[in-house]
């Protein structure tokens, strides 16, 4: 009798009635998806055939070159249904008139879930200033690196002015709709974001928005809300995710990024635990570089508690990331070879205290 196969990892789709979600597919190995203006208004036709059908809400959105960015909401839980009827909606008739064959997507669309309160404006300022991230204004990927470590001027009169020409009057996005340039399709819904920003009215709205995202491209704004993801599939505030993390239900081993959305153990009690083995106070033994009882708060930090060698090295006075790094690869390695080390890693970890 054959063995039965390992199940499939598959991404982690959180999906409730109500939800708000940052959706983007990008085409397959980076080619592009819209190749002509003919592309782009197909697409919009089928807008609205995806909201009547799926009942979603479409707050904003932006066609780029290989992929596309959208901000929806759902009053039922069919973003998934929504998005494979889009896909291949879209992926046969692009076929048929470019006449390929074969798959247009690189895989399944991503979906961050978010708390429209606390992210929605974030999200729909980054979904908008996508068409002014390319090279030749000095927004790529590698610009906006060195920009957040300091290693590029700020932008000249004459480059900020091209980024917001283009931001203007970029044709492919909802935000010449949100700035009131022109008239909102029937199936695009600005008024729920233009909300966040403050307004009272339409009009106020509308002037309110745009110095929200005109500001940020004149003053070089280098921070997404991708730096504030729970793992990497929600934004939003802790009891916001507490709350919505309770009616979650996977497997590490289908779905990887369960380890990295399922309750933690706090900071504290591995300091707790440790301190109490090691028999002195954290504040004690923590600057001391080699210490058993650091390296393992710091492998219990990063495999218990999910922090980034960063914040763990913040938690030890100042620690660069490489030395918190190699504590914990030493711990593991030694862990290995050492089954009273092992057995007192699973003690501790058995006694750690879950975030609340």
């Amino acid at each position: 009798m054959s063995a039965t196969p390992p199940p499939v990892a598959r991404p982690l789709r959180i999906s409730r009635p109500g939800a708000w979600y940052h959706v983007t597919a990008r085409g397959i190995e980076r080619r592009g998806i819209f190749t002509s203006e003919r592309d782009r208004k197909h697409w919009l036709e089928l807008m609205p055939e995806f909201q009547d059908r799926f009942g979603l809400v479409l707050h904003a959105y932006v066609l780029m070159d290989n992929h596309f960015h959208l901000l929806v909401e759902t009053p039922e839980p069919l973003l998934s249904a929504a998005m494979q009827w889009l896909q291949t909606s879209y992926s046969m008739w692009f076929n048929r008139k470019h006449d390929r064959a074969g798959p247009l997507f690189q895989g399944r669309y991503k979906a961050v879930v978010l708390e429209p309160e606390g992210w929605a404006l974030a999200v729909s300022r980054y979904v908008h200033l996508n068409p002014i991230r390319i090279i030749g204004l000095g927004q790529s990927k590698s610009d906006r690196r060195a920009a957040r470590v300091g290693l590029s001027p700020a932008p000249n009169r004459e480059v900020v002015r091209e980024r917001l020409r283009r931001l203007r009057e970029y044709r492919w996005s909802s935000y010449r709709a949100y700035i009131g340039v022109e008239s909102a399709p029937p199936w695009l819904t600005c008024g729920r974001v233009l909300s966040l920003a403050g307004s009272r009215t339409a009009a106020e709205g509308q002037q309110r928005y745009g110095k929200f995202i005109e500001e940020a491209v004149r003053e070089g704004l280098q921070e997404t809300p991708w730096e504030h993801l729970i793992g990497q599939v929600a934004l939003g505030t802790r009891p916001w995710w507490q709350k919505l993390r309770a009616r979650l239900s996977g497997t590490a081993r289908e779905q990887p990024q369960w380890k990295a959305v399922r309750p933690r153990a706090s900071w504290e009690s591995v300091v707790a635990e440790v301190s109490r083995v090691r028999g002195l106070p954290w504040d004690e033994f923590k600057v001391k570089r080699g210490d058993w009882g650091r390296d393992l708060a710091f492998y219990l930090g990063r495999r218990e508690c999910g922090l980034t060698l960063r914040q763990l090295g913040e938690h030890a006075g100042g620690v660069d990331y490489a030395t918190v790094s190699a504590a914990i690869k030493r711990t593991a390695q030694r862990a290995q070879h050492e089954r009273k080390l092992m057995k007192l890693m699973n003690t501790l970890s058995s006694n750690l205290k879950f975030e609340t």
